[in-house]
């Protein structure tokens, strides 16, 4: 997978163990500390909780892969200008983290390489 080498792909097995006990992307993205908690009561919204539920590890390695993915794909590069237009900076990359650990997810769970053009034209 782009812009995840050895070491780091070491690193998201060794916290990840096994994916299948997560029995949706969403939690999974959400065990890596990738989305925001929000605790919400009658459809209003009081701020959010949690904020330290999950791995730190897997937010920094996500975060990492996405911006080592930055380096060497110009496609990436230019996905992130037009996330850039929309959000700001940091949300761009985040977003871009978030998508890696989807990718990363379904890679193990399907056993399945993900198409680098498909990925990157969102």
């Amino acid at each position: 997978m782009s812009g995840i080498g050895k070491m780091l792909s070491l690193g998201l097995l060794d916290d990840i163990h096994d994916v299948h006990r997560f029995p949706r992307v969403q939690d999974f993205v959400s065990s890596c500390r990738l989305v925001k908690c929000a605790r919400a009561s009658a459809g209003k919204r009081y701020g959010t909780s949690g904020t330290t539920i999950g791995k730190a590890h897997l937010q920094w390695a996500f975060s990492d892969a996405a911006v080592l993915c930055l380096r060497d794909h110009p496609a990436a590069q230019q996905y992130l200008a037009r996330l850039e237009k929309k959000h700001e900076k940091r949300k761009a990359l985040t977003i871009r983290a978030q998508q890696l650990a989807r990718a990363v997810y379904h890679l193990l769970t399907r056993q399945v390489a993900c198409d680098g053009e498909m990925f990157f034209q969102r």
